[in-house]
Order: C-alpha cells, then sequence, then structure tokens
C-alpha cells in the first residue's frame, strides 16, 4: 500500500478506537466531507466543509448504533483511495437498521498526504429510511 492506502488504513483503525481527533489531523483544515451531494435530512451524509464540520459529522453518529464496520477492500490511486467497507447500523430513535455491502469510501489527498475530499456513495434510500423510520 502506498502511503494514502496507509493513512486510509490509520483512519479506519482510529475509527475503531473512537479517536476522531486522529482523524481530523489527517485532514486539510479545508477538507470537503460528503462532496457532491444535496443535503437530505440524514445527519452523517450531510455535505460539510472544514475540519470543524467534519467533527459534527463525527457527533451525528452518536445518532446510530454500530453493529459492525468492516473495511474490506482497499484500491489506489494517484491522491485517491476508494474503500469498499460493509457497515450494519440502527438508528437509536427509530431502530431501524441499515446494512450495507460494498459501501464505497472515496477519499482524495493532496500532495502534503492530508484528506482534501470524503464522501460515502451508499443506499442513501437506505438510509433516509431508517432515520425517519
Amino acid at each position: 500500500m502506498n502511503n494514502h492506502a496507509n493513512t486510509v488504513h490509520e483512519i479506519y483503525e482510529a475509527f475503531g478506537r473512537g479517536d476522531f481527533p486522529a482523524i481530523l489531523a489527517r485532514c486539510e483544515e479545508n477538507v470537503e466531507w460528503e462532496y457532491g451531494t444535496a443535503p437530505h435530512g440524514v445527519p452523517w451524509l450531510e455535505p460539510r466543509h472544514g475540519r470543524n464540520e467534519v467533527a459534527k459529522f463525527f457527533e451525528s453518529l452518536a445518532a446510530i448504533e454500530i453493529h459492525s464496520f468492516a473495511p474490506k477492500a482497499i484500491l489506489e490511486g494517484e491522491k485517491l483511495v476508494v474503500a469498499l467497507v460493509d457497515i450494519t447500523f440502527a438508528v437509536k430513535k427509530t431502530g431501524k437498521k441499515v446494512v450495507e455491502q460494498d459501501e464505497a469510501h472515496v477519499w482524495r489527498f493532496n500532495d502534503a498526504g492530508k484528506v482534501v475530499r470524503f464522501r460515502h456513495c451508499s443506499d442513501t434510500n437506505q438510509h433516509i429510511q431508517a432515520f425517519r423510520g
């Protein structure tokens, strides 16, 4: 794995420990989070800009209970990493479950090795339905 793929691996390890400051430290100050998407009311899938806003993404995860999170493939290109992740979680307020297989996480990097853009490519409708109940 190149440095960017290693960074993504380290980010997932930090996520597993709940070490969100370690993740934010790997992001550029003006990082775009959930780039290329429109707002739709699901807090953990909302577009955000800047590290302070990304911190709010991690705060939004308090609304869910993650049952499993398994990155299973990391694909790399120049300044780009795509990770395929299986995740299962329940939305606490509705009890509704989300099961994603091969959810794609797109990570883009700058020359300094910092994350400049990130997005989930997921079954957005499933997330919306679970969030709304």
